[in-house]
């Protein structure tokens, strides 16, 4: 059995949060000139601090780990939830690139797996997305092979018996 080793770890950047601390700022900047004018408005200075420092929280702790097995995600400020979904369970890697993603340096990875818990999941705003994507296929298909797995798709409105397809047998479902 081969040791399980870890190939990518990374988090989200905070550019996701950019309308989030774009928010904050206007909101905060309205509590200053709100506290001008009367002073208990200076109080409400704290609320969209604090819900910045949040948003920034729930990124930070937001994780991703790629291994050798299995990509790990961990998400959580105060209580933590780890899922993970096993690579051979992988089917599609799409990365989009929005334009201020592109200036930024940074892209989403969209992941479509059999995973009943995880059918889908984004990797959001990541360096090297590019990159990731090619590890992540290679070690896909290195998995898959040492696993003798193979991924089948099967269309569940072409020849099922919900439409009179063939059963072999003329189709008499009757016992006896």
């Amino acid at each position: 059995m081969t040791e399980e080793g870890n190939i990518w770890q990374g988090t989200p950047s905070q550019w996701v949060n950019f309308w989030h601390f774009a928010a904050a700022l206007a909101l905060a900047a309205a509590a200053i000139a709100g506290g001008i004018f009367f002073a208990p408005a200076w109080a409400l200075l704290a609320l969209p601090l604090a819900w910045a420092a949040w948003r920034f929280l729930v990124v930070r702790c937001k994780r991703y780990e790629l291994t050798t097995e299995r990509l790990r995600i961990t998400k959580g400020v105060l209580n933590q939830n780890i899922d993970e979904v096993e690579l051979y369970r992988v089917k599609d890697v799409l990365m989009t690139r929005p334009l201020w993603m592109r200036l930024t340096g940074l892209a989403t990875l969209h992941l479509q797996t059999s995973d009943r818990s995880l059918p889908s999941f984004d990797i959001p705003a990541i360096r090297f997305a590019t990159e990731l994507r090619e590890k992540l296929r290679a070690q896909v298909e290195q998995v898959r092979d040492r696993k003798r797995v193979r991924e089948m798709d099967f269309d569940d409105t072409a020849g099922g018996l919900g439409d009179g397809g063939d059963l072999g047998d003329g189709g008499d479902l009757s016992a006896g």
